[in-house]
């Protein structure tokens, strides 16, 4: 009679490494279903690239401390002529605002190419981000963000990286100049847009940046 080289403990750590694995496959395949019908739910398919979507919904799921459905992505690969600036009711599974955002002037003209997490480096940030609350300023309404990527915009409260309206971010700008004016490194708004935007995302929402 042949023993079998397999101890009760042993094919007791099997088992459970077979479940672990399978419930692992299932999670990351049930929240890859989930991506996708928010995705296609929001009418997202040919407006935000769904690598980008897929990046921002993963990094707004990580930011436990969030208090609102909402996610801001700003998609910084495009020229700033294009409207890149997208906020999404992830409950609602809508796109509720897509317009345009300026970037910071040492980051490029038209296309921003060049960031930093450095103070007084008048670039953007990229990352995520967690809105605060407003305040009036030397730009008007404008709302604090909390850069929550370490080393690469962990700086904003220090940099003075928040959201507001400029002139420079207007769509008569833009076709006066053939691009956006831009900001000392602050994603800068339509003004005719902003408090709206401001008041909807403020209060512990995600924004994400990438390029």
């Amino acid at each position: 009679m042949v023993k079998s080289i397999f101890s009760p403990l042993w094919v007791l750590a099997l088992t459970a490494v077979v479940l672990f694995s399978h419930s692992a496959r299932s999670e990351v395949k049930l929240e890859s279903g989930t991506i996708k019908r928010i995705y296609s739910s929001a009418q997202l398919d040919g407006v935000v690239d769904f690598q980008l979507f897929k990046d921002a919904y993963l990094a707004y799921e990580k930011t436990t401390n969030r208090s609102k459905s909402l996610l801001t992505i700003i998609d910084y690969s495009k020229p700033s002529t294009e409207k890149r600036f997208f906020v999404i009711d992830m409950d609602k599974k809508s796109l509720v605002f897509n317009t345009y955002v300026s970037h910071g002037v040492n980051s490029g003209e038209k296309t921003a190419t060049k960031f930093s997490n450095i103070i007084n480096s008048r670039k953007t940030s990229l990352g995520t981000f967690l809105t605060d609350s407003t305040y009036y300023g030397s730009n008007g309404y404008s709302l604090r963000l909390d850069g929550l990527t370490k080393g690469v915009n962990d700086n904003a409260r220090e940099r003075y990286i928040v959201v507001h309206g400029a002139d420079y971010a207007n769509e008569s700008f833009l076709k006066q100049n053939g691009y956006l004016g831009r900001s000392w490194g602050c994603p800068a708004l339509p003004e005719h847009l902003s408090r709206q935007i401001i008041d909807t995302i403020k209060g512990g929402s995600v924004i994400y940046a990438s390029a």
